[in-house]
């Protein structure tokens, strides 16, 4: 074993046959990948095929459409043999050995067996071709890269005063005259103008993420090490073939992100929580932590900051509960938006506060600054890690202690996670009422619990019974959001917190998601419906002048 040789085929076309050599292969319909399927059926970042010295897997990156080998799909990652067909799309692929003479396809697959060229009429590289091609490319970039930092103190002029439009000039100036005084040893097929925003990308910006930060399909960015670079889309999870030059080029986007904001991450701070200029959430961690090289994690955000009517055309949450949940804020009752990682907390959150009245005095308090907020009067609260010596921190139960001497109408903490939820619910029993905050929690009851718990991380020896009281009297509605197995976010439970009975807190569910089944294509299918219950509440909205459709809480009015 060992001298593979890869099949491809489709209907119509001829069938093609290349060497391969042991790696791993991304497989979808983007020019990116090493092997490229170019067909509609065919996601962008589709399977992964892993080739080894004496075994082969083939993994599906969790499609719709899906992977089959020998017409039965694939989950997860999955052992194929030598000949074994492989279905993507109308694909179809066989590795090969050269001591293996395949069987004759079964009849199923047989039909949906052929090769493929690409739309312009040129064949596609092998993928042994596509993996050289990349190390050369890589190995050009670095030679450029280090020839650059001769010539140009980039470090320098990016920590100065210099505009970033001059910076970039200049830098362009440099590479360019570099690329130049080599252009007649570059391979024919590098385009001097692309190799030259690659490597000014990888000197000045975020290197091979910045595309990726440009496309507005991607939700969130997972770099593992310089050699693995993972997207979301649409909720699901796809390897892309983009490459670090090395780990030390990872280290220095993670370098320019962190340094504006005042943030450090070395050795004896190897972790940290940061944001982009546009708000994305940043985290990264690094050796010795991580054993995989330094990892970056990247929560982007839209540039547009999404609306009440986005999430209902996403399915989020539907016109009743946006209805429901704007009195809930105008008259003013405290909110919990809760949910798992990923699942959408701090977008809904956005929304949400979108609801306050312009005339109100609004103080956020976040780790990394990430809510957009349109009101005219907002203060924005940042919380500050330690100094190279351990001192100066500023945690985020300082800055609420702190807003309170601020004369908030409204605190808004980006996220409770440890004593300051003590300080929040006292802030909401003295005046305070109608703060947000999001909580991490797998379900509405869970979120009582984790406050309990967070509240006896303050320090104070309270009795249950009296965490449960401040419980009880300062949060009055709990908004529990879930990531579904398509992907898609939806609010899953709208749960009002109606006080303490004996020494347990009682909650009433107001609105919830009932999912049906999902469809053939993976797609969750279910309707949020209302579970007839009346908040205790409404009364109060009325006298307030806040009126809702009794009919909105009825789930025989539901179409």
């Amino acid at each position: 074993m060992g001298n593979w040789q890869l099949q491809i085929s489709r209907p119509g076309r001829p069938e093609r046959t290349f060497p391969v050599e042991p790696g791993v292969y991304s497989i979808g319909s983007d020019q990116e990948n090493l092997i490229v399927l170019p067909d509609p059926t065919v996601n962008w970042r589709h399977a992964v095929l892993t080739i080894g010295e004496n075994e082969l897997y083939i993994e599906d990156l969790m499609t719709d459409q899906g992977t089959y080998v020998d017409e039965i799909r694939v989950t997860g990652r999955k052992r194929v043999f030598p000949g074994q067909a492989i279905r993507v799309g109308p694909y179809l692929l066989r590795v090969l050995s050269a001591d293996f003479a395949p069987a004759a396809p079964p009849l199923v697959a047989a039909a949906a067996t052929a090769a493929d060229e690409p739309e312009n009429g040129q064949a596609a590289p092998p993928p042994s071709t596509r993996r050289e091609e990349e190390l050369k490319r890589r190995s050009i970039r670095r030679q450029i890269h280090a020839e650059l930092l001769k010539r140009l103190d980039i470090r320098r002029l990016a920590a100065g005063r210099i505009e970033e439009k001059d910076l970039r000039r200049r830098a362009m100036e440099h590479i360019r005259a570099i690329i130049r005084d080599v252009q007649d040893r570059l391979p024919k097929d590098i385009d001097p103008e692309k190799l030259a925003k690659e490597v000014y990308d990888e000197a000045i910006g975020l290197g091979p993420l910045e595309d990726l930060l440009a496309d507005p399909e991607i939700t969130e960015i997972m770099v593992n090490g310089c050699d693995q670079v993972y997207v979301e889309r649409n909720g699901k999870l796809y390897l892309t073939g983009r490459t670090f030059l090395d780990d030390d080029s990872v280290l220095a986007v993670i370098e320019r992100i962190v340094s504006p904001i005042g943030r450090r991450i070395d050795e004896s701070q190897p972790y940290v929580d940061a944001r982009l200029p546009d708000g994305s959430r940043v985290n990264a961690i690094i050796p010795p932590l991580s054993l995989v090289g330094p990892c970056l994690t990247i929560r982007k955000f839209s540039r547009t900051p999404f609306t009440a009517e986005d999430l209902i055309r996403l399915g989020t949450w539907t016109p009743p509960i946006v209805a429901f949940l704007r009195a809930c804020v105008l008259g003013r009752k405290s909110m919990i938006i809760s949910g798992g990682t990923g699942s959408g907390k701090t977008t809904l959150l956005n929304v949400v506060s979108a609801f306050i009245p312009p005339g109100e005095r609004i103080i956020t308090i976040e780790d990394a600054a990430e809510l957009r907020l349109n009101q005219p009067h907002v203060v924005r609260l940042e919380a500050r890690p330690p100094n190279i010596e351990g001192k100066g921190a500023v945690t985020i139960r300082d800055l609420v202690r702190n807003a309170l001497r601020m004369r908030p109408d409204r605190i808004i903490v980006g996220e409770v996670r440890g004593g300051e939820a003590l300080d929040m619910l006292q802030a909401m029993n003295t005046g305070h009422e109608g703060s947000l905050t999001t909580i991490h929690a797998n379900s509405p009851r869970d979120v009582i619990s984790r406050l309990e718990t967070m509240v006896l991380m303050a320090g104070m020896d309270l009795p249950l019974r009296a965490i449960r009281e401040q419980i009880g009297s300062a949060i009055h509605l709990i908004v529990h959001e879930a990531r579904y197995s398509d992907g898609t976010r939806k609010i899953s439970r709208v749960a009002e917190v109606v006080g303490l009975e004996g020494d347990q807190i009682t909650m009433q569910d107001i609105f919830v998601f009932e999912q049906t089944g999902v469809d053939r294509t993976g797609k969750v299918l279910g309707r949020h419906m209302p579970t007839g219950a009346v908040p205790t509440f409404l009364e109060e909205l009325k006298v307030r002048g806040i009126h809702l459709d009794p009919a909105i809480f009825d789930p025989s009015r539901v179409t």
